[in-house]
């Protein structure tokens, strides 16, 4: 009899929670009509980084859930040889956009248990994996304010995004930093500091996507010291697709490696949407072809 696939899923995430009791028989029917044996074990997200080590031993491992969720398990199997299948669960599955999985969830089972796998890069900072991007400053901050929304109201993360938002721009952090993109230290100010796992677009109808996941470049992007109704200029003229890069950013640029010392012992930054606190400085560094994802 054929080894059963493992499903990890984080059962508290996005669409996983909606699906409440159903969320077991589901996931089977799904599976089933891939004609895939698997063995689906919902989890807590503090328990599902031990799960997922235990099941990578097995080939391939499939994770159910967001974008934090699969930054977990890249941070297990980046480097090995384990493949990992995504199952979209999430509110936003940017990188199951950007591998072009289908949304459809028993097209996205079939692909995770029959699909090829294909090497993508990861991104790292202080050893800490990521495979979307890394924040300092408004995101991690307004993250931050959402959650404390979910916790005191129960509200779902879409309401409790626009308070949040509003309640960062109040507070409307600007930080001091000096970054080095492998040519030399810089002093910038900023309200936020974007760094992406590969090359994220400003272009019109494709803002915040990526072409390329092998690329083997950190993108990085550092908005420029304004108020706050100049920084909501700026957003409203980048959603278009209309950011003037040489007015717009303070830093942009591309590279392999990336130093950032902020003026504390330690800062906030938001990776792939999950808020931690790491000791300065901040080294980033990409790592080429570091895991094996299914894709179609």
């Amino acid at each position: 009899m054929a080894a059963k696939l493992p499903i990890i899923v984080n059962r508290n995430g996005g669409t996983a929670a909606k699906m409440g009791d159903k969320l077991v028989s589901t996931l089977t029917e799904a599976f089933d009509a891939a004609r895939a044996n698997a063995a689906i074990e919902p989890l807590d997200g503090k328990q599902i980084p031990k799960a997922i080590k235990a099941a990578a031993k097995k080939g391939r491992v499939v994770v159910a859930g967001g974008d934090g969720t699969v930054s977990c398990a890249a941070q297990e199997l980046a480097g090995s040889d384990a493949e990992l299948g995504l199952l979209p669960l999430g509110t936003l599955n940017h990188l199951a956009r950007d591998l072009g999985l289908p949304t459809d969830l028993k097209e996205a089972a079939k692909v995770a248990a029959t699909g090829k796998a294909t090497a993508i890069d990861v991104a790292e900072v202080n050893g800490k994996v990521f495979v979307n991007n890394a924040s300092i400053g408004l995101y991690p901050l307004m993250v931050r304010e959402r959650e404390g929304l979910q916790d005191d109201k129960g509200w779902p993360k879409w309401l409790s995004t626009i308070p949040a938002a509003y309640a960062a721009l109040e507070r409307f952090p600007h930080h001091r930093l000096r970054v080095d993109l492998g040519k030399g230290e810089r002093a910038i100010v900023t309200p936020l500091l974007f760094v992406g796992n590969n090359i994220y677009s400003l272009d019109a109808g494709a803002l915040g996507q990526r072409a390329s996941l092998t690329d083997g470049k950190l993108s990085v992007y550092a908005v420029s010291h304004r108020s706050r109704a100049k920084l909501l200029w700026f957003a409203a003229r980048a959603l278009f697709g209309r950011a003037r890069h040489d007015m717009d950013f303070v830093t942009l640029g591309e590279c392999e490696t990336l130093k950032v010392w902020s003026s504390g012992d330690s800062i906030e930054i938001a990776l792939d949407g999950e808020v931690q606190r790491i000791d300065s400085p901040l080294e980033f560094r990409i790592r080429s072809g570091a895991l094996k994802v299914v894709t179609p």
